[in-house]
């Protein structure tokens, strides 16, 4: 069989699509590449910013817990203080 002119031209028009395509998809994957990127960026921020609650609720646990020392040191100075004006009231 003889290749005719309009086989030669529908492969050229194929081959051409072929490399449009691919084109096309070289322009998508720099775009992925691109969002990869971004998203890794972002990850390490969040990373970043979980850290810093984390360190920040554990300083906030510390500082409750001594509050709950501290008032209940001041609970028993009270008492206490109830206690001796009972006795001068006597």
């Amino acid at each position: 069989m003889k290749p005719t002119d309009l086989t030669l031209k529908v492969l050229m028009e194929i081959r051409d699509s072929i490399r449009e395509t691919n084109a096309r998809v070289d322009q998508t994957n720099a775009r992925l590449d691109q969002t990869n990127a971004r998203l890794e960026s972002v990850e390490h921020g969040l990373g970043a910013v979980n850290q810093r609650l984390v360190e920040s609720e554990m300083r906030l646990g510390t500082a409750i817990t001594a509050l709950a020392g501290t008032l209940e040191d001041v609970r028993a100075l009270l008492e206490d203080r109830l206690d001796l004006r009972d006795r001068v009231e006597r």
